[in-house]
């Protein structure tokens, strides 16, 4: 079977598309941002370089930076656009599946061809919260998600909440299950990170604050817990908005901040010194950095539950505790001061996401559900 995979390059698509290494598919990937050629992922073949129609070499960055709006005007005449693209893309290859990841990524700007072209079976993974989650709110993603919805013939998500998002939004195609969006993880790999419990002391924090992460809620309740954390080391990684990074505060005595950290670092982190790991968002499907924690083996989580989709994976005051109102500074900082205030709690949650949990994230055990999916589909 010919699969033509249509996505942006990242580290979930990098993770996902290696699980049909070696498999008995024939990948080709479309870059629909035209990201440039991706020597890690080698093993498949590469549609890339469709885009430039002027200044093809050089040049390009130089104008932009300096003349924005005559770049702009430049590439809307003179670049190729990626419907024309990807319909090229499809006439060549002729696959026997279209996958795209995320829906206003690489579903929207493809589906006037795959319209066109119904007989080819389209699926369609769901990624995190954004995809439906957060943009069902905003009319105009809205009516994208409903135009894609009916077309798509499967559907891969990372959540329950999502499969019924998707359902009432138009989708009437197969789920082909509920897997992370990266795949699983290795977790013999991970077993090289971590130490003993009793040697742990840092919170660690992804650092989101945007859109969707909301990073500035944890920290201003960790400055109200005061004393009650300065025998902790507090670490927030992930930051990239300037008013995290420029934090200064004196109510959190041993805080460091980090920016973007690799796959082994974070695992590092996690599986080292950290106690807690806390992530907070207002639209995450099944966090991917919850699941690093909960695979490093040592971390006791606390998540938001946008949703309810945190929920199918962790049960409040069992495995991890749950952030039900992610912009209530007073609410984390309760759920906080009840986790560092409970060492039975922190060594129980982990004791049984490692017992329960962790043999489910299995990279191999993940790999063979999601390549049985594909073999399902009926092309």
């Amino acid at each position: 079977m010919k699969i033509l995979l249509v996505s942006m390059n990242s580290i979930h698509f990098r993770r996902w598309s290696d699980q049909l290494r070696d498999s008995e598919f024939d990948v080709y990937w479309f870059d629909v941002l035209d990201q440039g050629y991706a020597p890690s992922m080698s093993w498949l073949t590469q549609i890339t370089g469709w885009k430039k129609g002027f200044l093809k070499k050089r040049g390009r960055s130089f104008l932009k930076s300096k003349l924005p709006k005559l770049f702009n005007a430049l590439a809307h005449k003179y670049d190729n656009k990626v419907e024309d693209a990807f319909a090229n893309a499809l006439q060549e290859i002729q696959p026997d599946l279209v996958h795209s990841f995320a829906l206003y990524v690489s579903c929207t700007p493809i589906l006037s061809i795959m319209n066109k072209h119904r007989d080819i079976p389209w699926a369609y993974s769901s990624w995190g919260g954004s995809d439906l989650f957060y943009y069902k709110n905003i009319p105009e993603y809205l009516k994208d998600i409903q135009a894609v919805l009916p077309r798509v013939n499967y559907m891969f998500a990372d959540c329950k909440r999502d499969q019924q998002i998707a359902n009432k939004l138009g989708f009437n195609g197969t789920h082909l299950g509920v897997f992370p969006g990266g795949g699983g993880f290795d977790l013999e790999l991970i077993e090289n990170y971590k130490i003993l419990f009793e040697n742990r002391k840092i919170i660690a924090i992804k650092g989101n604050h945007n859109r969707s992460g909301r990073a500035l809620q944890v920290l201003k309740a960790l400055e109200q817990l005061g004393e009650h954390i300065d025998h902790l080391e507090v670490i927030v990684f992930g930051a990239t908005n300037s008013l995290i990074l420029n934090l200064e505060t004196d109510q959190i005595k041993n805080l460091t901040i980090k920016g973007i950290l690799n796959h082994d670092q974070i695992l590092e982190l996690f599986g080292g010194e950290s106690l807690i790991y806390i992530g907070n968002s207002n639209s995450d499907g099944m966090p991917n950095t919850l699941l690093e924690a909960i695979c490093a083996g040592g971390a006791f989580p606390i998540q938001s539950n946008s949703g309810g989709a945190t929920a199918e994976l962790i049960e409040n005051g069992t495995n991890g505790l749950l952030i039900e109102e992610c912009e209530d500074v007073e609410h984390i900082q309760e759920i906080i001061h009840q986790a560092i205030s409970n060492k039975t709690l922190l060594e129980g949650g982990v004791a049984h996401n490692t017992t329960h949990v962790l043999p489910m994230l299995s990279r191999y055990k993940i790999t063979q559900q999601v390549l049985k999916a594909y073999t399902s589909i009926n092309c």
